[in-house]
């Protein structure tokens, strides 16, 4: 199984890399992707730190880890700017935080995330039905997630992605060590969202798909 949206303590999130990696291996994952939350002032902190983990790990046997970012609450006109630098950095995977119900997001973000060809829109809230279109044209995956709060509008999100046939994929979000969902219990999450068992294969083989884009 495969997360691609958590978080150490190089943001919010409570733990660090190799115990997060270790977690996640515990609880039935083969690959993570660590997100930490990053604007103009932390970005180049972050990720050559997390690439420097990813290394040293991954020349190890066991769970395989992904150096990648996650833009959060920037203004919408710098994403672009920020995206270009955060590959350059070195981050295998560039998510933006997307406009979710339960934060302040500035409006516009989701577009301009899609427009930026960014890998993932995290939880991105009552998405329109031209930003899902657009998303589809991008090859931008709409996230469904199992974080507390954001999820509220995956039923939204699936049912647009759906109907436009936009790729969707499924993250936890993870901050802390609750947050880790089960990877026995992760179609939970898709038929909570009103799709089928069939529907969550496609999100899973999604996420691979993002990882042999990326060369990973």
């Amino acid at each position: 199984m495969i997360d691609l949206h958590t978080h150490s303590l190089f943001s919010d999130g409570e733990l660090t890399p190799a115990e997060l990696a270790r977690r996640f291996e515990v609880a039935g994952y083969g690959t993570v992707a660590i997100t930490d939350h990053a604007d103009q002032s932390n970005i180049d902190l972050i990720i050559p730190r997390l690439v420097a983990f990813c290394e040293e790990n991954n020349r190890l046997k066991g769970i395989c880890v992904i150096p990648g970012i996650e833009l959060t609450h920037v203004r919408p006109e710098v994403i672009p700017a920020l995206v270009s630098r955060s590959r350059k950095l070195g981050a295998r995977l560039v998510v933006v935080h997307g406009e979710t119900i339960v934060e302040p997001v500035a409006p516009g973000t989701n577009r301009m995330a899609i427009e930026s060809s960014v890998d993932i829109l995290a939880h991105p809230g009552l998405i329109t039905e031209e930003e899902v279109l657009l998303a589809k044209e991008h090859s931008v995956y709409l996230e469904l997630t199992s974080r507390k709060g954001h999820c509220l509008t995956n039923g939204h999100v699936a049912r647009l992605a759906q109907k436009i046939g936009a790729p969707m994929i499924l993250n936890s979000d993870t901050h802390a060590p609750g947050d880790i969902w089960p990877a026995a219990r992760l179609h939970e999450i898709v038929l909570a969202a009103g799709l089928t068992e069939g529907d969550y294969h496609t999100v899973m083989r999604n996420a691979e798909s993002i990882i042999k884009r990326g060369g990973i």
